[in-house]
């Protein structure tokens, strides 16, 4: 499953450098799949829907850092445990119940988003 950035997020951004998809994104800035992965041309997301990887999409939060779901793998084949919630120092890195995902579909994720 993917990991959530909830309300109690104090801005400190020590999330941000740890994650190894960059999948972390401060409050207000535009993401695409591209930023700091491998990945060009169309990609699949979990819901199935097809996007160009460069393109650069709404933030998904504006006041808090936020989590690309489609982006996150909980650190599945590069460390031992999510290093967003290893480093948050108000625990605010959660387990997202929307997208619950098997270690093989997260590691299936890494193999997509680093090429």
């Amino acid at each position: 499953m993917a990991i959530k950035i909830t309300d109690e997020c104090i801005n400190c951004g020590a999330c941000e450098p740890e994650c190894p998809n960059n999948a972390i994104y401060e409050g207000g800035v535009e993401w695409a799949i591209a930023d700091g992965t491998s990945v060009k041309g169309d990609f699949i997301l979990m819901n199935g829907a097809s996007m160009e990887a460069s393109q650069k999409n709404a933030p998904v939060a504006d006041d808090t850092y936020f989590i690309v779901s489609d982006k996150c793998t909980e650190c599945q084949g590069f460390h031992d445990e999510p290093q967003c919630a290893a480093v948050c120092p108000v625990d605010c890195c959660v387990p997202d119940e929307m997208y619950r995902e098997t270690v093989d579909a997260l590691l299936e994720k890494k193999s997509r988003l680093h090429l």
